[in-house]
């Protein structure tokens, strides 16, 4: 049982080490709870209060501490947010629900 604690911690720091930021969030951020997608892309975020932003709204957001749970990385030019691991998939980004924006 030891080793497998050992690998999902292990799993959840090299998980972190992909992230570029991880912003400290404010007491009274939002949390994503649906993902609006176009032709199966990542387009924007919905947020616990019900309103929508775009990708780029949302990694600024993350970036200034107004959405909780959420990393920021890259690929290419284009950042992007990504769930903190803590060991549950149930919260991750890629586990929400597709919403229309």
């Amino acid at each position: 049982m030891e080793n497998k604690t050992n690998d999902t911690r292990l799993t959840a720091a090299l998980a972190k080490n992909t992230l570029d930021e991880i912003p400290q969030p404010k007491s009274d951020a939002k949390e994503i709870v649906g993902l609006v997608k176009h032709s199966g892309k990542i387009d924007g975020y919905q947020l616990s209060d019900g309103s929508t932003v775009s990708k780029e709204e949302g990694v600024q957001m993350a970036k200034s501490g107004d959405i909780k749970g959420v990393g920021v990385a890259h690929r290419g030019d284009t950042e992007y947010l990504k769930s903190i691991p803590d060991g549950s998939d149930d919260n991750n980004l890629g586990s929400l629900p597709s919403v229309s924006g």
